[in-house]
């Protein structure tokens, strides 16, 4: 089993190209983990998570994840990273997230067309991210972190008042094909 590495409480199955979570890490493993990392694989489903019922951290980072991500439920987890994988709809992840993992303090998403980061996507600006940062909190409020960037006191009141209000709605074509 080249690529699994446990330490404790911590499970690695880090760049095995995997398209899904192998039976034997669940059988095996999903008792007593509380932290998982399966980054850098093939994954485009989360199916075998349910076995990880103790997991407090679920690492995703770069995979083939998409909007059809569906978690068991995981009551302890508090950290989701799912950086660089192909989420667009967030407001079904985060619908998703508040429904299945209630402990959630610390959510990352970068990388992701749901995500709208400057950095990855240049018609993104600042202003978008912060509307993006408001419509997240609105929907988690128990986030202390978000991007890996802590959630401050003014972040947490505006997406009180105005949250709802902050999805970032954009057309799926350019107004110009409209005329053609």
């Amino acid at each position: 089993m080249a690529g699994l590495m446990v330490s404790g409480t911590q499970v690695s199955y880090v760049g095995q190209s995997c398209r899904e979570i192998p039976e034997h890490l669940g059988r095996d493993f999903g008792h007593f983990a509380k932290r998982l990392d399966l980054s850098f694989n093939l994954l485009r489903s989360l199916e075998g998570l349910s076995a990880f019922r103790s997991l407090e951290e679920l690492i995703l980072d770069n995979n083939l994840l998409g909007d059809d991500l569906v978690l068991p439920g995981l009551p302890h987890l508090h950290t989701l990273t799912l950086n660089k994988n192909q989420i667009t709809d967030l407001e079904y992840l985060l619908d998703h997230l508040a429904e299945v993992t209630p402990s959630l303090e610390y959510l990352s998403l970068l990388g992701n067309v749901a995500c709208p980061n400057e950095l990855v996507n240049l018609e993104k600006d600042e202003e978008d991210y912060k509307r993006y940062r408001c419509f997240v909190l609105h929907k988690l409020p128990k986030l202390k972190f978000l991007d890996a960037q802590k959630v401050t006191r003014q972040e947490r009141e505006e997406a009180l008042v105005r949250g709802a209000f902050m999805k970032v709605v954009k057309p799926k074509q350019k107004l110009s094909n409209l005329y053609r």
